[in-house]
């Protein structure tokens, strides 16, 4: 008997649920059963949407005319102010009509990618990566090229690396400085030689730029298309307001780029989704017309954070982290934990390893396979310096119990 056709098609039943948000989850649900699970699982700012932000879309609420359809690539007046923003934050000087407001950076990112790969364009990802972008990608019909870094690299992926990676297939490279989930940050140098490598083969670069703000140290963020002004023209750029003003459920983000491609991308949307809800267009619209007082606050804080918890996780035998440069996020390796013996387990992958841990000790992490690199774990330091103390001092209580 011939079996039934699958009810799902094979484009979406492809897609893998997002680890990050599987995990936040879960963790969300142990707490609302009345476990006291610590959660590092999502990377969001802790802290409230800053009430200028609050109160200008409350008063949108109050106008007629932010209860109507708005034009689908956004606001007019936002996107001259995303505009004006990316001038003064990176340097890239952008015209309104090279930017397209999306519900969020994963839109943007999706939108970019439907706008450019034809079925069997192969994109070159440095891993560990977002695991968004190879789901998206291959959604718009992409074949991910993994390029593989570690900890002794800082997880930054060289020129070579990259051309190794290359073949008459390749159209796009994705690159993403800060990072997530690694928090890695490429130098001006580095961004420079890999720009102008792809600019020497004709591809395509789509660099994601939300956590631009979100650097420490010595670390200096570089926005390629202003090192390279000649890759403008086969560069798309994304970003967002949701780490930068602590707006994740805002869903505002937008692409910039050259204006056929946001033109083509923008015909998608309005079919897609029309425009983003006005209000929190009205939302961003005080945020990037704002100064950047807020994230300067939270920086301080995450800096504090980012030394507490990579000195606890290298304080944990078998694990080993280098130190963040950027974003919100801790990537240590624990490799030197798998195989060994905790509570009568012996867990051989860091998902096995993970699962242990949420189940003894109520942590929440991601295991290091969502990212493309088994054998490490992403946490977010985006929580309070109390909830890393507590959460960190259980895995190595924990952990201590390996033989």
């Amino acid at each position: 008997m011939t079996p039934p056709a699958s009810r799902i098609s094979r484009r979406i039943g492809a897609i893998s649920e997002s680890a990050t948000l599987a995990v936040d989850a879960k963790a969300k649900a142990l707490v609302a059963e009345g476990r006291p699970v610590i959660g590092f699982g999502a990377g969001e700012p802790d802290f409230p949407t800053p009430d200028y932000i609050v109160e200008a879309a409350a008063a949108a609420c109050h106008e007629a005319k932010w209860h109507r359809y708005t034009p689908a690539g956004g606001l007019p007046v936002l996107k001259e102010a995303i505009a004006a923003k990316t001038l003064r934050d990176s340097g890239w000087d952008i015209r309104a009509d090279q930017v397209l407001v999306t519900n969020g950076g994963k839109q943007a990112l999706y939108n970019a990618f439907a706008a450019l790969l034809d079925p069997g364009d192969e994109v070159i990802l440095p891993a560990p990566y977002w695991t968004t972008y190879p789901e998206s990608i291959q959604l718009a019909g992409g074949v991910p090229v993994e390029v593989m870094t570690d900890e002794t690299s800082g997880y930054r992926a060289s020129v070579e690396q990259l051309e190794a990676a290359r073949t008459d297939k390749t159209k796009m490279l994705v690159f993403v400085s800060p990072s997530n989930p690694t928090g890695a940050v490429y130098s001006p140098d580095e961004v420079e030689a890999i720009g102008r490598w792809a600019l020497e083969h004709g591809l395509w670069v789509v660099t994601d730029e939300i956590y631009e703000h979100l650097v420490y140290g010595q670390a200096r963020f570089s926005s390629m298309p202003v090192l390279v002004p000649e890759l403008s023209d086969q560069c798309v750029v994304v970003n967002g307001v949701a780490k930068t003003y602590a707006m994740t459920g805002w869903r505002v983000g937008w692409m910039a780029g050259p204006k056929d491609v946001v033109k083509a991308a923008t015909n998608l949307q309005s079919h897609a989704t029309s425009n983003v809800a006005n209000v929190s267009q009205v939302a961003a619209l005080a945020a990037v017309s704002g100064d950047l007082a807020a994230v300067e606050e939270m920086k301080v804080a995450f800096d504090r954070r980012r030394l507490l918890i990579v000195d606890m996780l290298n304080a944990i035998p078998g694990i080993e982290c280098p130190m963040p440069e950027g974003a919100f996020y801790a990537y240590p390796s624990v490799k030197g934990v798998l195989g060994t013996e905790i509570r009568g387990q012996r867990p051989v992958t860091s998902s096995e390893l993970a699962g242990l841990i949420l189940d003894e000790a109520e942590v929440a992490v991601v295991p290091g396979e969502a990212f493309g690199t088994p054998g490490y774990m992403r946490l977010s330091y985006a929580t309070s310096d109390e909830n890393i103390t507590e959460g960190l001092t259980r895995v190595a209580e924990l952990l201590g119990q390996a033989d």
